[in-house]
């Protein structure tokens, strides 16, 4: 069977394990404080303004809190992981939910009305990221989770905005080894705010804190991946136009975009009407493809959200990863070509 996905791993996240454990300290240490610095260099920002935590979640949840969401309204799009919701109820948001753009997975940033709302969470979907420089005196967070890597305008995402979260989930462009998330920010002040937060233990006053830490094992698998990352991206944009030489039409950013935007492949998304039978086709052949967000998973009522609904019954998400073999990639193509 071919997965859908799985993480790229080898003898140096092994050795970056090995260095933890014969360490003998295996908490927030000295790794997480490397991450987060290399993190910082990779994007190119200052050092001290990323903070590393347990998930691409709490990445979320901390962003909203540091943008003082409680009873504000925050808006969300309804094509996304329950994750984005669950961080706005946690920190106390009212959501607002938006529809997806026409061709797109990402949310219509003009359908937002910018009287009212106070907080706006824009996820790049599947590694595609979207311009937000017309959005104007509103606190917005970049949802970059699927999409580290990407830039805009010569920008990498998560620096558009007040403040950009990243995950490194088994899954993701990166892991930590399972789990663990990244908060990054251009106004230190914020990131400053978050770290407070994050160290909870053995402080001398009566704030209310939580235990959102990396540990040294999360961070040193996290920084044997990050050096590899540039790879990842190419390999990963080398299995796309693979598929899309051969013939498959997948959800891609637009023509007037290209100069501009850069994205990642995270996902590569088949656009088809015939969504039930390539699933089954694909299974027969041993090949696992998924439906990347099904209809019951949509925020909200899927049927009022017209363009997001019908992304959930005509895509189908198929294998791209940096471990994909050229026979793989070859095999899948004989299925569907």
């Amino acid at each position: 069977m071919i997965p859908h996905n799985k993480p790229t791993v080898g003898i140096e996240e092994e050795k970056a394990l090995e260095r933890v454990l014969n360490s003998g300290f295996l908490s927030q240490g000295k790794e997480v404080k490397k991450f987060e610095d290399e993190f910082c260099k990779y994007l190119g920002l200052p050092k001290q303004h990323a903070i590393a935590v347990s998930s691409g979640t709490a990445a979320l949840f901390l962003g909203l809190w540091a943008l003082n969401s409680s009873k504000k309204k925050v808006v969300i799009p309804s094509y996304v992981c329950s994750a984005v919701r669950n961080a706005v109820a946690l920190s106390g948001g009212k959501e607002i939910i938006i529809d997806s753009g026409n061709n797109t997975p990402n949310m219509d940033l003009n359908k937002i009305s910018k009287k009212s709302e106070k907080i706006i969470i824009i996820p790049h979907m599947y590694g595609i990221p979207q311009e937000i420089n017309k959005i104007k005196n509103i606190k917005f967070i970049e949802d970059c989770a699927q999409a580290l890597g990407s830039k805009i305008n010569n920008i990498f995402s998560g620096l558009q905005g007040d403040l950009g979260i990243y995950s490194f989930y088994a899954t993701k462009m990166i892991t930590s080894g399972g789990s663990g998330g990244m908060v990054v920010s251009k106004n230190k002040k914020i990131i400053d705010k978050i770290r407070d937060y994050r160290e909870f233990d053995y402080r001398q006053d009566k704030k209310l804190r939580f235990n959102f830490q990396m540990t040294e094992l999360q961070a040193a698998f996290g920084r044997a991946q990050l050096k590899k990352l540039p790879k990842f991206i190419i390999k990963r944009e080398k299995i796309f136009r693979t598929y899309q030489k051969n013939g498959l039409e997948l959800l891609d950013i637009r023509q007037d975009e290209i100069k501009k935007i850069k994205p990642v492949r995270y996902r590569a998304i088949l656009k088809t009407n015939h969504q039930k039978k390539i699933l089954s086709i694909l299974k027969k052949a041993k090949i696992e493809a998924r439906i990347p967000i099904e209809n019951w998973e949509l925020l909200g009522k899927g049927k009022n959200f017209k363009n997001a609904y019908s992304l959930t019954k005509k895509t189908v998400s198929l294998p791209i990863y940096p471990s994909l073999t050229n026979e793989e990639v070859e095999r899948i193509l004989s299925v569907l070509v």
